[in-house]
């Protein structure tokens, strides 16, 4: 073996090709950085001039994403990487990518479609495939839940878009029902009273439509009052 030739082929192919990965890894960690940096700050802009969450949250993410895709596929090519010859592969494999990414279409197209529709936006509380909680991020592919016991739960958009969806949040008012439990012994008109002035002071409650107080069922051993507020 030629020592002296495979030196020189290996110090040729540093300050040739070497020199360019490096510099592609330098670029793409930098620029990277100056995308996560920059997106950071049009969400602080976004919050600061009260833009709507979901529009803006899902743009900053689209832009984070596409510029990344644009930047690493630049630098293949700046490597020397014929970027053309991956076409081959991807045809040869679009069957099976195309059985892949149906579910991704899937989500693709329900993130879209709950982005135009709009039955639910960022901060609203929600009720949807089995699940309910604050929504937290739409995403492209999925959406993003906070249960009320700080859980985390991600629903695909395919699904969600397609489902009953409950959103507690759209309307201002809502009625709340309770149901109280008085023994027969006791004073239903007494009870009744109690119960409508409570009503009466607490703050949330509206006076127009005013509280509805009254008997829903006479159980094995208890009267049950329903409240309706």
């Amino acid at each position: 073996m030629d020592w002296q030739a495979l030196l020189n082929t290996i110090i040729t192919w540093i300050t040739s090709e070497g020199i360019k990965i490096v510099i592609a890894l330098v670029l793409l960690f930098v620029s990277f950085k100056v995308i996560n940096f920059i997106a950071k700050k049009l969400t602080k802009n976004a919050e600061k001039k009260k833009l709507d969450k979901t529009i803006s949250r899902t743009l900053i993410y689209v832009f984070k994403l596409g510029t990344k895709i644009v930047i690493a596929v630049c630098l293949v090519g700046y490597v020397g990487i014929d970027t053309s010859g991956l076409t081959a592969l991807i045809t040869s494999l679009g069957v099976c990518v195309g059985l892949a990414v149906n579910g991704a279409l899937s989500n693709l197209a329900g993130g879209i479609m709950i982005i135009l529709t709009r039955p639910f936006k960022i901060d609203d509380y929600i009720e949807a495939c089995g699940h309910s909680g604050t929504v937290e991020e739409i995403r492209i592919t999925q959406t993003k839940l906070i249960t009320p016991d700080n859980k985390v739960v991600y629903i695909p958009n395919g699904t969600l878009s397609s489902s009953e969806i409950i959103n507690y949040s759209e309307k201002d008012v809502r009625r709340v029902d309770n149901t109280f439990s008085i023994a027969y012994s006791n004073d239903f008109e007494k009870a009744k009273a109690i119960i409508g002035n409570i009503c009466n002071s607490h703050e949330l409650i509206l006076k127009d439509p005013a509280p509805f107080i009254r008997v829903s069922a006479h159980s094995s051993s208890s009267i049950d009052i329903v409240v309706r507020v």
